[in-house]
């Protein structure tokens, strides 16, 4: 068995007594503001990772420029 409709209302009520209109409704707004940092906080970590991401991209083909640049020195040297 669960809790059918009526014993919801029960229990809003006894709440509703216990902390007043007010503070329920301050309750509410912060854990509203609470759920929407935490969802910003989540969405700035992913643009973050991504751009590592990018950055490690940009790096790996820096690094791979110049090995091709050592490279192409060394048979320079060794035609000589």
């Amino acid at each position: 068995m669960g809790i059918g409709i009526w014993q919801l209302v029960i229990i809003l009520l006894i709440v509703l007594l216990l902390f007043g209109a007010k503070r329920l409704r301050n309750i509410g707004t912060d854990l509203g503001s609470a759920v929407k940092g935490f969802k910003s906080a989540v969405k700035d970590e992913e643009k973050a990772g991504e751009q590592d991401d990018d950055s490690a991209k940009l790096e790996s083909n820096d690094e791979g420029q110049t090995i091709e640049g050592e490279a192409s020195k060394v048979k320079d040297q060794d035609k000589t």
